[in-house]
């Protein structure tokens, strides 16, 4: 089995998301199903990265309470207008 640098995997795995895997994997000489097991990895990273964020504080929770309470406030009123239309 052929190792392969950090650096040719994503080279390999940005060249296969301009041209996909497969035309990518034929320029590049290496089995697709290696660059689909890549790029699976990275969505799995990139995934996992993403849900180990810090969670928000309290005043930026309560910042988004108030916006969703005016967009909400906002949403009853258009349906408040167009209800009276019909």
């Amino acid at each position: 089995m052929q190792r392969y640098s950090k650096e040719f995997r994503e080279e390999a795995i940005s060249l296969s998301d301009e041209i996909g895997p497969k035309k990518a994997a034929q320029q590049l000489g290496i089995n697709y199903a290696t660059i689909i097991d890549w790029r699976k990895k990275r969505k799995t990273k990139e995934k996992k990265e993403k849900s180990t964020e810090e969670p928000k504080t309290v005043e930026e929770l309560q910042k988004e309470i108030a916006e969703l309470k005016k967009a909400n406030d906002i949403l009853k009123d258009a349906l408040g207008f167009f209800a009276l239309d019909r």
